[in-house]
This record gives structure tokens, sequence and C-alpha cells, in this order.
């Protein structure tokens, strides 16, 4: 009988521990979220552009192949890697934590440069659109790009976790990628069927309210996905700026990351309404004009990068 005493408080004390350690895993997973808040961001304002003019009824399942895709991304490729890396070349991590900022300062410029120089897409009208093509095409082309968004996300995650194990380690960077991964497709699925939403809503509506609120969901939509497109290209300049920054610091170039913490302080102790706000929004506006600085020069050398490869492939 006092075996069996013993074996049930081992169980219940190995009970506890699990339990304690997912608590921690929970925990550290959410940290890591609100740091990787930026390329959230950014990844939910990208990807409805993919099911632009294809049929509605295709909208969701698109959304759902480039989930899985994601998915896949996350913790068939990139997890093992990450992991890798920390046992192996930990060294390696704030370096390609950097490439991930310059690419970011990429995308963000480069959308503020098509802003101002947009190119017009020619159509052809003898040769009607070929849904199911365009659609295979979009699939893949959300999938690559979500590669890239979430490599950054799991090395942010990665550099973020402080955990006792290789195991918790593991399990948090799981967490992580299954709780971003539902919570940007499942954000993209409300966007892009928002619309039909508002639209049955005005057409079908039992209440004058219920059709008025419909409305003013079909009428918002556009300028609405366009803030929230903007919103992505600011936290793409503002995040990557910032790991830039913070990456050179390990280098022991602290030189921009001194002014952006003096400038942040000195907002701060110069107002007296909302001053962590006022604050954070300084050191983020610094970061996002470094990292657009950045993603300007990162541009004109990928001009001057395909203009030398097409001279030599014209030789």
């Amino acid at each position: 009988m006092s075996g069996l005493l013993a074996l049930l408080d081992d169980v219940a004390a190995l009970t506890k521990l699990a339990a304690a350690q997912l608590d921690d895993i929970s925990a550290q997973a959410a940290k890591v979220g609100v740091k990787t808040a930026g390329v959230l961001i950014d990844d939910t304002a990208v990807t409805p552009k993919y099911v632009h003019g294809l049929p509605a009824a295709r909208e969701l399942p698109i959304v759902w192949q480039i989930a899985r895709g994601s998915l896949f991304n996350k913790l068939v490729i990139l997890l093992p890697i990450a992991m890798l890396l920390n046992v192996f070349a930990p060294w390696l991590l704030s370096p390609l934590l950097m490439i991930g900022g310059a690419y970011l300062c990429y995308e963000g410029a480069e959308k503020i440069w098509h802003l101002f120089h947009p190119h017009p897409i020619p159509v052809d009208a003898d040769n009607p659109i070929d849904h199911a093509h365009l659609e295979k095409q979009r699939v893949a082309g959300a999938i690559k790009t979500d590669f890239i968004l979430s490599a950054e996300i799991m090395t942010i995650a990665l550099s973020s976790i402080d955990a006792s194990s290789l195991w918790a380690e593991g399990a948090i960077l799981a967490v992580v990628a299954l709780g971003i991964t539902a919570l940007v497709y499942g954000s993209v699925a409300v966007l892009v069927k928002a619309d039909d939403l508002g639209l049955k809503m005005a057409q079908d509506g039992y209440f004058g309210a219920t059709r008025a609120v419909g409305r003013a969901i079909v009428r918002g939509m556009p300028a609405f996905m366009e803030t929230i497109a903007g919103i992505g290209t600011a936290a793409m300049l503002w995040v990557g700026g910032a790991i830039i920054i913070h990456g050179l610091e390990d280098f022991d170039l602290t030189t921009i990351g001194h002014f952006v913490e003096d400038m942040s302080h000195k907002v701060q102790e110069s107002v007296t309404v909302a001053p962590g706000f006022l604050g954070w929004a300084t050191e983020a506006l610094i970061s996002g004009l470094f990292g657009l600085a950045i993603g300007l020069v990162v541009l004109a050398l990928m001009g001057v990068g395909t203009r030398l490869t097409a001279g030599f492939r014209k030789a």
C-alpha cells in the first residue's frame, strides 16, 4: 500500500512539473508572439492580394492552401534548421536576423517606391484569364513570400526564447508557429470575406440598421484594406530597422542604437501626456526611417544587379 501511495505521489509531482512547463511554454510563446507583431501585421496585410481577381468561391480554399504551406514552412523546414543553428552555430542568429531585417526594409522601401512609380498591369483581351493556372501561381508565390516572413518570425522567436532545455525550446517554437499561422490566416480569411458578408447584410438584412451596416462594410473595405497595407509597410520598415540597429550593437556598433534611445528618453522627459507611448513612437519612427534608408540602398543595389545581369545575358 505504501508503495502505491509513493507511486501516486511521484505521478502527482510529475504532473505538476509538466503543468508548470506547459505554463512556461505558453507564457514564452505569448511573449515571443508580441515581439514578432510587426512581421505578423505585414504577413496579414500582404496575403489578401493573392486572392484578388479570382472567383469568390475560391478565396477561402486559396487561403487554406497558403496556410498549409505556411505550416509546412515553419514546422517541417524552419523549426529543425533553427534548432540546429541554435545548437551548433548560435553566433549565426544575429547575422541571419540582420539579413532578414534588411529584406523587410527592402520590401517596405519597394512598396513605397511603387506607390510613387506605379507599373500598369498589361491586359490581353484576346486571351481570357485561366483562373486555375492563376490560382496555382498565386498560391506558389504566396508560399514563397511566406517562407521569408516565416524565417524571420522563427529567428526572432528563437532569439527571444529563454528555455531550460532543448525540448522546451522546440515546443515553444512549435506553439509559436501554430499560433501565428492560425492568427494570420484566420485574420486573412475574415478580411477577404468581409465584403461578401457586408453585401449579404445589405441585400438580405431584416432591419434597416443591418442593411446600413452592410453597405458601410462594402464601402469601407477598400479603404480599410489600404490602411492595413499601409500599416504593414510601416511595420516592415520599423521592425527591419530595429532588427538591424540591435544587430549592429552585437558587433559593438552602438552609435545609432544610443541615438535612438536618447531621443526616446528626451521625448518621454519633455511630455506629460502618454510619455511611454510617445517615447516608443519616437523609437519606432527613427527605426522606420533608418529602415527606409537601408531599404532604398538595397533596392538601388538590386536594380544595378538586375541591369548588370541583363547586360551579361545580351552579351
